[in-house]
């Protein structure tokens, strides 16, 4: 029967129907009627799944990670897209501490902190000259900040007397979040099956997927722009925002927009006073190459979401950095953000954060992130990656910078996928991890329930020999999956 994740990252392998109702209550009887014996429930953790154990990490450096048992594996995944710098940087904790013995918390509606100070102006800089004059909320993680932008950008519009604005458009598989704001304007079909019926939903419309494209790659950048723009106006007025993310994450795989797309879709949104929210959750702090994803083009939102990268894993932290329009709507009108939480701008979260800043702006981990450039860690990354698609179950390799994509098919002229409740990913990250090689399987990419794919997305620390061992390794595991 294999693993069973239900609403986790490695989604459920047997869910090609849809988890609702009647389907939802057949699942979870065959589930209780099944056979298969299951790991004694010793941990008191409301786990992820109960279909597997999981093995009690110890201990990380650089690239690697060790369990209890002294197993080491390669995190070519950096923990779900998370680590950048690699683990066990040992000037990151100890500006934690540092912190900690000074100030370990206050409420942001009492108090401001130097730390939070001066890690919002440095990252307002690092974002880019867009952003100078504007500012930034603090959140625990991603989902948070992705709630705070859906708000913020509903009250920017009634500052600003457009009260009839608060549709936020989205995309088709995409992902924004965990929780049902969050939810309400991802795309990722098996993440938000069952909780529909409490979410209130806007227009989603089509995302560029060059392997699978719906206008054949023709002329597809318009047409896929042309999609947002109809939903503004079949919004008759109500569109307050469009959230996307630059390069698509876990739900499709490193997807990379055609040239000319986001352009468009900026001056659309534009054009209409929609404004832009990307959501930079897993492509900011340099994991493409670039500060932010959306240098690559050349667009400007008026709100970049950010997290992961951010604090690197060392500390739950996520950010919302929004334009001096955006701030100054709301400082010169009704003076208070409706919004907030206990713990956002956690003072040792900031010296996370901002330990994380120093060193990626020290060590050049951006550059060395670039998938385009010369001799680069991102172009050994992209350049060992391509030698996959030699491999029958193969179809598309695709990504950027630091941040690949590796889809598997079962017949790669006709691109059929394998059937889901065959779960190939999941069985290429069962055979992985065996090798020491960690990856972030995942379903769906093709209709939210076929299509399945793997997220690579290691630490731009990551060496060439260490590269070339996992891709080796990788191999190795597709072949079993494959036999």
């Amino acid at each position: 029967m294999g693993e069973c994740n239900i609403g986790a990252e490695k989604t459920c392998p047997h869910a090609a129907i849809i988890l609702t109702g009647p389907a939802l209550r057949r699942i979870i009887r065959s589930v209780k009627d099944s056979t298969v014996v299951h790991p004694p429930l010793t941990s008191a953790i409301l786990r992820r799944s109960y279909r597997k154990t999981f093995p009690s990490a110890v201990r990380g450096e650089g690239v690697y990670l060790w369990d209890a048992d002294g197993k080491r594996y390669l995190d070519f995944s950096g923990s779900a897209a998370v680590n950048l710098i690699g683990h066990g940087v040992a000037e990151i904790p100890a500006a934690m501490v540092d912190q900690a013995r000074q100030l370990e918390f206050v409420h942001s509606s009492q108090f401001t902190t130097p730390v939070a100070e001066a890690y919002a102006q440095e990252l307002l800089a690092f974002a880019g000259d867009n952003f100078r004059g504007g500012g930034v909320f603090f959140t625990c993680g991603g989902s948070e900040a992705t709630e705070t932008a859906l708000k913020l950008v509903r009250q920017y519009q009634v500052e600003v007397g457009q009260t009839a604005r608060y549709q936020v458009l989205s995309r088709t598989q995409s992902y924004h979040g965990a929780t049902l704001g969050a939810l309400a304007v991802s795309g990722n079909k098996r993440r938000r099956e069952i909780y529909l019926p409490m979410v209130r939903e806007f227009a989603h419309v089509g995302l560029p997927y060059c392997y699978r494209c719906a206008y054949g790659c023709k002329d597809c950048a318009r047409q896929y722009a042309a999609e947002v723009e109809r939903a503004i106006e079949l919004a008759r007025g109500e569109a307050a925002a469009f959230i996307f993310e630059p390069v698509s994450g876990a739900t499709l795989g490193a997807a990379v927009p055609p040239e000319g797309y986001l352009e468009q879709v900026a001056e659309i949104c534009q054009h209409h006073g929609v404004l832009m929210i990307a959501d930079e959750v897993m492509t900011g702090m340099g994991r493409t190459g670039r500060n932010f994803a959306v240098e690559h083009w050349g667009v400007t939102p008026d709100i970049l979401i950010a997290a992961k990268g951010l604090a690197s894993g060392y500390a739950p932290l996520g950010a919302v950095i929004a334009t001096k329009k955006v701030v100054d709507a709301i400082a010169s009108g009704s003076g208070a953000l409706l919004h907030g939480f206990t713990y956002n701008a956690h003072p040792i979260a900031m010296a996370a954060g901002r330990a994380v800043l120093a060193h990626v702006k020290r060590d050049k981990l951006v550059q060395a992130a670039d998938s385009r450039g010369d001799g680069t860690t991102g172009a050994d990354l992209g350049r060992a990656l391509g030698r996959l698609r030699d491999l029958k179950s193969v179809g598309d390799v695709r990504g950027i910078g630091m941040l690949w994509g590796v889809e598997f098919v079962a017949d790669k002229a006709s691109k059929r996928t394998f059937s889901p409740e065959l779960n190939f990913a999941g069985r290429v990250g069962q055979a992985a991890a065996k090798r020491g090689l960690m990856l972030y399987p995942m379903q769906g990419c093709v209709d939210g329930v076929s299509g399945d794919h793997l997220l690579i997305a290691p630490p731009a620390v990551i060496t060439a020999k260490q590269i070339a061992w996992a891709v080796g390794q990788l191999s190795a595991a597709i072949e079993d999956a494959s036999g």
